[in-house]
């Protein structure tokens, strides 16, 4: 079959979350140092970054803990957390090729879609805010779905929005269970963003950066019996 859709990964795959969450935590120290300032700057951003595990854990838990042992008591976690969801959407750093993958992809006809675990309005701000909003057919958040990854139905919803089958699709992630094995179950061709956090990960396809998703598409219509 003929790929007519490509559907991704926010966070890890087209958002570098890890250099984004590091320009917003410097930001935050230097904009709260009345109230942060007695910890030592460079602490203070790797303490955030390992309770933080990836964005895995939410940030309510990771500010109280903060808090907690860093004996913060200018400032509340809650006020914390307030600033992360209201100032994170200014520190989104994209991948490279970003804009002109989509670009190319838009160009080839094909449907694109973002299909991401997270709190909506949050997830959206920061689409909005690589400026990619406009390239997508169809945009799921699991907040405002009621379901995530790894659940089939998400996906699922995806292909139905586009009216295709999971054959003319492929699925590009950073994540070997919510992204790559999840799309694979649905019948998805899965792509996997290199992340230096796993390997041996088993995907359809490979990617190193976005510049190869094209190629590795033109490859799989040139060699459907392959793919």
């Amino acid at each position: 079959m003929v790929i007519k859709a490509a559907l991704f990964d926010l966070d890890g795959t087209l958002l570098n979350r890890n250099e984004s969450v590091i320009h917003f935590i410097k930001r935050q120290y230097e904009r709260l140092h009345k109230e942060v300032g007695h910890i030592p700057k460079e602490k203070y951003i790797a303490k955030f970054i390992e309770l933080d595990q990836h964005g895995y854990v939410w940030k309510d838990k990771v500010y109280q803990q903060l808090v907690n042992e860093f004996k913060i008591e200018k400032i509340t976690w809650e006020d914390l957390l307030y600033d992360y969801v209201g100032e994170f959407k200014n520190n989104c750093v994209p991948f490279p090729y970003l804009i002109e993958m989509l670009v190319n992809l838009k160009n080839k006809n094909l449907h694109l879609g973002i299909i991401t675990n997270g709190y909506g309005k949050f997830q959206m701000d920061n689409i909005k805010a690589l400026g990619i909003k406009e390239y997508f057919d169809v945009i799921l958040i699991s907040e405002w779905e009621g379901m995530k990854k790894p659940d089939q139905r998400i996906f699922k919803k995806a292909l139905d929005h586009l009216s295709i089958s999971p054959q003319e699709a492929v699925f590009v992630g950073d994540h070997p269970d919510n992204d790559v094995k999840a799309a694979r179950n649905v019948g998805l061709i899965g792509v996997w963003k290199k992340d230096d956090q796993w390997d041996r990960v088993e995907a359809d396809f490979i990617v190193e950066d976005l510049s190869e998703l094209t190629e590795v598409i033109e490859w799989i219509n040139l060699f459907p019996a392959n793919s």
